[in-house]
């Protein structure tokens, strides 16, 4: 089941995609696609309905976060050995945790704007983990069952604020923005192995990366049961689980990055893709 969210900013309404690619309202049954109809028995609730006995959303309109704005949108670093490989940095002990500010939010098709003065704005691919029911010290055997769906995340990152201003990753990744996330979320049960998915991303045609979950130092069970140790997640919560190789800053012999009016796509094997313009802002 692919749950998405469709409409204007700010005022966006539920959706399911058919199996057709059409966007089906959802409004009858639940009011968002938040942490409230996330669970295990909201989502049974959902996939027991017959697409097509649901409204049919005429035209193509815009396409929001495929969740509501979480409490804690959780992103984790260096998380594929061969990008820490690029990045001249030795492989992680235990996940790195960082938080994106919450401006940082945005639909996947929006722009994305260049922060002021930025020189090293960056993209980055990632898989999405949403969670589904409330996780707090959770083991890794049953972290899984605190996961409601996947998605795709572009953690946007602006290297000269998270790395040579002041030691903080936090102000090179919270930019507004700076985390596109969508189009849909794919429930769990359609996601057969969630560590084998392939993973590209394009900037202006080109491919900059080309990457698989397989390769992420930890898995998915491992990051959530971790990340519940030191905060607890909510329905609802995101967390972006790293990216593989091929972002600006490891490019050779010199480091490539985003400009005003240049164009990402990126996306994940069975999640879907997405594509923001750069704009200033």
């Amino acid at each position: 089941m692919k749950l998405l969210r469709y409409g204007p900013v700010g005022a966006e309404k539920p959706g399911l995609l058919d199996a057709d690619g059409n966007i089906r309202a959802l409004e009858e049954f639940v009011r968002d696609i938040d942490g409230a109809s996330l669970s295990p028995a909201k989502l049974a609730e959902l996939a027991a309905i017959n697409p097509a006995s649901l409204p049919l959303v005429k035209g193509n309109p815009r396409i929001g976060a495929c969740v509501a704005r979480p409490l804690n949108f959780i992103c984790i670093g260096l998380n594929y050995a061969d990008h820490a490989a690029e990045s001249g940095l030795p492989v992680p002990k235990e996940p790195i945790i960082f938080i994106k500010a919450a401006n940082s939010y945005n639909g996947p098709f929006d722009d994305v704007m260049i922060p002021r003065g930025s020189v090293k704005s960056d993209w980055e691919v990632e898989l999405g983990v949403v969670i589904g029911t409330k996780a707090s010290y959770v083991t890794e055997e049953d972290a899984l069952n605190h996961v409601a769906g996947y998605c795709v995340i572009n953690d946007v990152s602006e290297r000269e604020y998270q790395i040579e201003r002041g030691g903080t990753w936090d102000k090179g990744k919270g930019c507004d923005t700076f985390g596109p996330i969508g189009p849909w979320m794919v429930t769990k049960d359609e996601v057969a192995d969630v560590q084998n998915l392939g993973m590209f991303c394009d900037v202006d045609g080109v491919r900059m990366q080309t990457g698989s979950t397989a390769t992420m130092i930890f898995g998915v069970k491992q990051l959530v049961s971790y990340v519940s140790h030191f905060m607890t997640l909510n329905p609802g919560d995101v967390i972006a689980t790293g990216t593989p190789p091929g972002v600006g800053m490891g490019k050779k012999p010199e480091p490539i990055f985003l400009k005003v009016g240049q164009t990402m796509r990126l996306g994940i094997d069975g999640l879907g893709e997405q594509a923001q313009k750069t704009i200033a802002a």
